[in-house]
């Protein structure tokens, strides 16, 4: 088992290119499905497809759907790898069934309340400025919090930052005037907090900042900012690209912005843009209401 999933591992890094988070939870679903088939007697490369059938159902009532969604594209890359590789004649992880998954709308948070997030930090400390710049990226670039954490010392003659995406694919973001202001205020002291590294973002202690540190302090200037609910980073990424569409920026455009490889990402900020549009009307109209 152990050589099957380090040759797995292997592959995810070097040839699918994905995040470390997608590679430790495919590596974290297959150990799980290895021990429930030792409780049957079977090993990875012995599955059928009713095992793993069986292995879903043992996983419904612990697991939310997003995370059996992922178990079940782990257990198709799996197999389908092993084929490839010649250890398998066909992949019993191929004719299973994988129902749909209830579509979600964005979580997008309202324009005054970004504002409010942007000006809760407090601009007098080290750590105020440094929490500014961040949130300020991560609504005026769109920016998913892996490719903050990520970002290194910038040079920014060009008014643009030079990201690495999922699968580790460039891309380049504009940068707006507010956000090139934030970035001009932390650089100019950055220093003080004695950096061990190139990192853009760093804690008290001179580290790269985590995804997760950044996420509590988001959740912190919330309450500050007075809002009455949690905000991820993430749905700052969604508020930017709902916002854009409101604005009237180009589906096309915003793609390229946000780096989705595919149009249909995209256009799920469509739907959310026609709900907006829906409660205005119901707010407004003057027939709406009688």
């Amino acid at each position: 088992m152990d050589a099957a999933l380090d040759e797995f591992a292997a592959h995810l890094s070097q040839i699918e290119r994905a995040s470390e988070h997608t590679q430790l939870a495919y590596l974290s679903d297959l150990r799980q499905l290895a021990e429930f088939l030792a409780g049957r007697g079977a090993v990875l490369d012995g599955a059928t497809r009713d095992d793993l059938r069986a292995f879903l159902a043992s996983r419904t009532g612990a697991n939310a759907p997003a995370t059996l969604a992922r178990k079940q594209a782990a257990l198709r890359a799996f197999y389908e790898h092993r084929v490839r590789r010649g250890h398998l004649q066909d992949s019993p992880a191929r004719r299973l069934a994988f129902p749909r998954r209830r579509t979600s709308l964005p979580n997008v948070v309202a324009v005054d309340d970004c504002f409010g997030l942007i000006d809760a930090p407090n601009a007098r400390t080290l750590l105020g400025v440094r929490d500014r710049c961040a949130i300020e990226l991560l609504y005026g670039a769109g920016l998913r919090i892996s490719e903050l954490v990520g970002l290194n010392v910038v040079d920014l003659r060009d008014d643009v930052l030079r990201v690495l995406g999922k699968g580790r694919k460039e891309r380049i973001v504009p940068i707006i005037a507010k956000a090139r202001t934030a970035l001009n205020a932390w650089l100019a002291r950055r220093d003080e907090l004695k950096p061990r590294s190139d990192a853009l973002f760093v804690n008290r202690h001179g580290g790269r900042l985590t995804a997760r540190t950044i996420a509590r302090h988001l959740s912190r200037y919330a309450l500050i900012a007075g809002m009455r609910r949690h905000v991820h980073p993430h749905a700052l990424r969604h508020s930017f690209a709902t916002h854009l569409l409101d604005m009237g920026a180009d589906l096309r455009g915003i793609q390229e912005l946000l780096g989705h490889a595919s149009l249909s990402t995209t256009q799920k900020y469509t739907h959310v843009s026609s709900e907006r549009l829906v409660q205005v009307y119901e707010d407004a109209h003057p027939r709406a209401k009688r």
